[in-house]
């Protein structure tokens, strides 16, 4: 697949399950933060299908989803969670850029 397809493909679904992972929680601006965190984890979705490192896919995964992820844990001062969801959703974005995405 087309690795700029595949990164909005992704964006969408990093950003669909980080949103409904942040429905049960509170804020004072609900709206604000599950619209932060969504475009946050669309970027990292599609950044980790777009962007070509000398890596493995997953380990460039991880890296893309946890640069992505710094900004908003140094903001929030909820390091672990954004931190560890980034890692994860990076990952997970490698693994399928690896296996779907188009050589070239």
């Amino acid at each position: 697949m087309n690795r700029v397809t595949l990164g909005v493909l992704l964006g969408l679904a990093i950003g669909v399950a980080d949103v409904l992972l942040m429905l049960p929680l509170s804020f004072p601006d609900k709206r604000a933060a599950l619209l932060g965190a969504f475009f946050a984890r669309f970027a990292l979705g599609f950044f980790a299908a777009t962007v070509r490192l000398p890596l493995p896919a997953v380990a460039a995964g991880v890296l893309v989803g946890l640069l992505t992820s710094v900004p908003d844990a140094i903001i929030t001062k909820a390091y672990a969670p954004i931190l560890v969801t980034g890692t994860i959703f990076g990952a997970i974005a490698g693994w399928v850029v690896g296996r779907w995405a188009a050589a070239a």
